[in-house]
């Protein structure tokens, strides 16, 4: 008789940015399938998501990924539910209208690596700062470079996780790194961001080092950290049409302000117009443009205008979730 590690992972209810929670089930001779995931409970009081006197709210499993880092071990992502079965308030995944999986997302995940003891971005001196931005993008040597060794092993988890990890660099401040994700369906794309979060964050424990996800923690001439969504669905894939192009990207100008909301805490002080950001007060798109709100990728352009789009203004903090519903139901109010 085995048994197996199931570890339940949900967003908290913190407004407006949700944490990762989890904890450990024990199943004997669980098949690994999450159809034989059972619904589980937790104290809701403890995670602002309900009062004492009725605590219990309901876990959901919605997707499952072995554990790489646990002998018999599996992470299981779930949704919130009240204890009726329907969706909780802080339930972000169950707003995404993406029945049919035609939305394809890659999220470019940014962060800062930060020392517990200095409680600085690693290469920060205490009392002081490192060189300027210039040489850290994409570096190699301990000059410029801190923070390899977690880096390389979160891919590692990620990709033995069976997550579609796409890639990792060294981003433009020290101690500023990024990974990228892809998945078909945005909701799939959601659950593998915080899953590979989750393992990320995980992983600190053995570092002495945490994770900053605010958008900009070090002020001044220092870049802040987003998440970039690139996205896609048929019509983008397969339209060739500059204008469908246009028009969809015209869209998004009228829910400027609705996009903004999810898009991430402390986000204004990010979207300055500096930094390779637009204006958080303005909207704008362009070709190969990283100082557009959305990008329309050289590619996408080369390829007889088929392929995707991205949108540079989601925080490095932002839900996944609440940005890939709001995105789809952008795109498909579009008139195309």
């Amino acid at each position: 008789m085995s048994k197996a590690k199931l570890e339940y992972l949900w967003l908290d209810g913190y407004e407006p940015t949700a944490n990762i929670r989890s904890k450990t089930r024990i199943e004997e001779d669980f098949s690994g399938k999450l159809e034989d995931c059972p619904t589980w409970s937790f104290d809701g009081s403890s995670t602002k998501q309900a009062e004492g006197g009725s605590s219990d709210c309901l876990l959901k499993p919605v997707a499952i990924y072995p554990d790489p880092a646990r002998r018999n071990g599996y992470l299981v992502m779930t949704e919130v539910l009240n204890p009726d079965g329907t969706p909780h308030a802080s339930n972000s995944r169950a707003t995404i209208d993406d029945a049919d999986d035609d939305f394809w997302f890659g999220f470019e995940q940014e962060y800062f690596i930060m020392d517990t003891a200095t409680q600085l971005p690693l290469g920060f001196p205490v009392g002081g700062y490192p060189g300027p931005q210039g040489l850290y993008y994409c570096s190699v040597g301990g000059r410029n470079t801190w923070g390899r060794d977690l880096v390389e092993e979160h891919a590692d988890l990620c990709i033995d996780a069976g997550l579609q990890f796409e890639g990792i660099n060294q981003e433009v401040a020290a101690g500023q790194w990024e990974f990228q994700l892809f998945a078909k369906g945005a909701k799939k794309a959601g659950d593998e961001i915080w899953v590979a979060r989750y393992l990320l964050q995980r992983l600190t424990e053995s570092y002495g080092y945490y994770i900053e996800y605010h958008p900009k923690p070090i002020k001044g001439d220092w870049n802040g950290s987003g998440m970039h969504a690139n996205f896609s669905n048929t019509v983008l894939r397969t339209c060739g049409s500059k204008e469908t192009y246009e028009k969809i990207c015209e869209a998004f100008r009228p829910v400027t302000k609705e996009h903004i909301e999810v898009y991430g805490e402390y986000n204004d002080q990010r979207l300055t117009g500096l930094h390779e950001t637009a204006s958080i007060k303005d909207f704008s798109y362009g070709v190969s443009d990283r100082g557009a709100s959305i990008r329309i990728p050289i590619l996408t352009v080369e390829k007889g205008w088929k392929g995707w789009l991205e949108d540079r203004r989601p925080a490095s903090n932002a839900d996944p979730y609440k940005v890939a519903a709001r995105i789809v139901k952008t795109v498909k109010s579009a008139d195309v």
